[in-house]
């Protein structure tokens, strides 16, 4: 009877998270370990494997096309894994968690995790909505949701916390060229609704540097922000969280616009001590988000 390869959970996870870092460097760092020994696990794995998963590509490394294969499967059994042991864990959660994301994160990564969240707990129920910050902050203060992400300070509001710093940008077609081109026209800008710390941000720069600007476009949505910008309306405010790959990030020396400042992300509850099912929702949430903000 031939001998079973059983693949290491822990060597899988840092494979992968050095292909979604876009470097084992980073993953080592991520991890706390040190470079030498991530090349070690990686060793390791091409070992158990019996064939060459990266190759070098200029300076970085690209997958093989058996590492392409591991790596698909590498990521299902990792899910696998992860929900295994949150339902095991929290077998006896049972309960309702209302919680508040921005746009930026719902209509992205997390639907994913909040619907493998609600398999590894079938006794909870999720109720999630999505709004602007201040409306979420509102919501909160409120009692109507009893969790909520939302960009801004924390400061004023009770039961916050600071998640993370998060740099932000003026987005527009690679194309856009320099504002001097311009001339006396001023600076097309698409922007959300007030409230809008991006909106609020970016304004505030152009007027310190000077820069006349215009509101061409304004939404409700994400989507619809994208797409005024994409269609070539103006330029706008945002991080780089799902930002459609026809877009460009715009540099300030290049173009002549001013430097943004960053935009905190902070968590705001509605109790002092959250039920154990929302921490239990509020744990998953947040190392999501933390993840993808440091991947990207």
């Amino acid at each position: 009877m031939a001998v079973r390869t059983n693949l290491d959970m822990d060597v899988l996870r840092t494979f992968v998270m050095g292909f979604e870092l876009g470097s084992f460097a980073r993953a080592a760092d991520r991890l706390g370990r040190s470079q030498s020994a991530v090349s070690t696990q990686l060793r390791k794995l091409e070992d158990q494997i019996g064939t060459p998963l990266v190759q070098k590509s200029g300076r970085g490394l690209a997958l093989t096309t058996a590492g392409e294969s591991l790596l698909s499967y590498a990521k299902r059994l990792l899910e696998l894994n992860d929900e295994a042991v949150e339902t095991i864990r929290g077998a006896d959660l049972e309960g309702w968690v209302r919680l508040g994301l921005p746009q930026d994160f719902a209509d992205t990564f997390l639907p994913a995790v909040l619907g493998r969240f609600a398999r590894a707990h079938p006794k909870v129920r999720v109720e999630v909505q999505v709004d602007g910050s201040a409306r979420l902050i509102e919501k909160t203060l409120k009692g109507d949701l009893d969790v909520a992400l939302a960009w801004g300070n924390s400061n004023g509001t009770p039961y916050a916390e600071w998640v993370a710093n998060l740099s932000i940008a003026w987005v527009g077609l690679p194309e856009s060229g320099n504002i001097r081109g311009l001339g006396a026209d001023p600076l097309p800008l698409v922007a959300f609704e007030p409230p809008c710390s991006f909106r609020a941000a970016g304004i505030a720069a152009l007027d310190e540097a000077s820069i006349p600007w215009r509101l061409v476009f304004t939404s409700p949505s994400l989507s619809g922000l994208w797409a005024a910008t994409e269609a070539g309306l103006g330029i706008t405010v945002r991080t780089t969280i799902a930002m459609p790959r026809t877009l460009a990030v715009l540099d300030p020396l290049a173009t002549g616009l001013p430097v943004l400042p960053p935009i905190p992300l902070s968590l705001h509850r509605t109790e002092p001590e959250a039920r154990p099912v929302v921490r239990r929702l509020t744990e998953i949430v947040l190392e999501t988000v933390l993840e993808e903000i440091n991947s990207v």
